[in-house]
């Protein structure tokens, strides 16, 4: 596919990613873990993707200032400029409203795609089409658009993007979001084939992103707004380490694509996993006759169902009258809990903080 000097990518990886602790930690967090045994990590797979669409030097990771190092190991070919580092973080809207100014200082026709760095996607060719066919549709139109998935379950843990009229082949007005719904919520949202899952992947042209904040976010683009003059320049760091941490905690989601009238949605099915939990690892992986999943290592399992089983490569586990588990080492942390109760495991993670230190984070 013809790459297009206009088009550049954003690809968010600051987060913990505390719903994957144990494997995920403090110092090593999941966008740089190959879960699945490829030789990549989630970080680099997100960037080989996207390089197929988007010239190289136009791709930018933002993240936090403690993985600088990590993120130029596993990305060699990136030049400095090209990981915006945040001093402290700040959720997903300061994070774009800071490339959108950065890019913006670079080229101000500039249309953006902006990505996290831990999803996973099975049908790539299928995907990079509709990346291509979003970017041409904002570069066309003040629109914000995003990319909304069709559900193959009532699933708690994404968003839902209820679609409107149709503007063209494959984009919708978007009439409403909903965050994470329980799960009676949720089949009803299947069952009606309005609501799409919410992909937490957006296009815009550079201009329509930062009006936007302006707009709704006034507070967070008072704070980076000023340094116009200093994005892309050697200046930038010192503005941002000053101005960064005073930025209001919000998300893109609720800051801005909830309140916006211009909000489209384009529909696709390219086999898309928000690898954000546990239980979404163990249902993208191969399974035994029972039902238990075992990654890494070596397991024995008597009795046991539905478990996902993950301990470092060297070890054996011998399981018996198990069901529904999920049973995780890494360094030194061993973590047995139900595997319905994921949502428990951040809870974990700030008690172990709060009790015995960073050690085990």
């Amino acid at each position: 596919m013809a790459t297009n000097k206009d088009y550049f990518c954003v690809i968010m990886g600051g987060g913990i990613g505390s719903r994957f602790w144990p494997f995920s930690r403090k110092t090593l967090p999941k966008q740089f873990l190959d879960f699945f045994g490829t030789g990549r990590s989630l970080l680099q797979q997100t960037y080989d993707r996207f390089k197929k669409v988007i010239p190289e030097e136009n791709i930018l990771i933002v993240t936090n200032a403690l993985y600088a190092d990590l993120v130029q190991e596993q990305l060699p070919g990136l030049k400095a400029e090209q990981i915006l580092l945040e001093p402290t973080r700040r959720n997903t809207a300061p994070c774009i409203a800071w490339a959108s100014y950065h890019i913006r200082a670079l080229n101000p026709n500039a249309n953006i795609v902006v990505a996290p760095s831990d999803h996973l996607i099975l049908k790539e060719d299928e995907f990079l089409t509709a990346i291509s066919n979003g970017l041409e549709f904002v570069a066309q139109s003040d629109k914000l658009l995003t990319l909304g998935i069709k559900p193959n379950r009532p699933e708690t843990g994404y968003g839902y993007i209820q679609i409107d009229e149709s503007v063209g082949e494959n984009f919708y007005k978007v009439k409403t979001f909903t965050e994470k719904p329980e799960l009676e919520l949720a089949k009803v949202f299947v069952e009606s084939g309005e609501f799409y899952w919410n992909s937490g992947l957006f296009m815009w042209n550079v201009n329509s992103i930062i009006k936007a904040g302006e707009t709704y976010l006034p507070e967070l683009a008072a704070k980076l707004e000023p340094g116009s003059k200093m994005h892309g320049t050697p200046d930038e760091k010192k503005f941002i380490d000053e101005n960064f941490p005073a930025c209001p905690n919000v998300s893109i989601d609720f800051g801005i694509m909830e309140k916006a009238s211009n909000v489209y949605v384009s529909l696709g099915d390219f086999g898309w996993s928000d690898l954000g939990t546990w239980g979404s690892l163990y249902e993208l992986s191969p399974k035994d006759k029972e039902g238990n999943v075992t990654l890494k290592c070596q397991s024995m399992l008597y009795d046991c169902k539905d478990n996902i089983i993950a301990l470092p490569e060297s070890k054996l586990a011998v399981v018996n009258g198990l069901e529904g588990y999920l049973i995780a080492e890494s360094d030194n942390v061993l973590l047995i809990c139900k595997k319905d109760e994921e949502h428990t495991i951040r809870k974990y993670v700030n008690d172990a903080q709060i009790k015995l230190g960073d050690e085990y984070i």
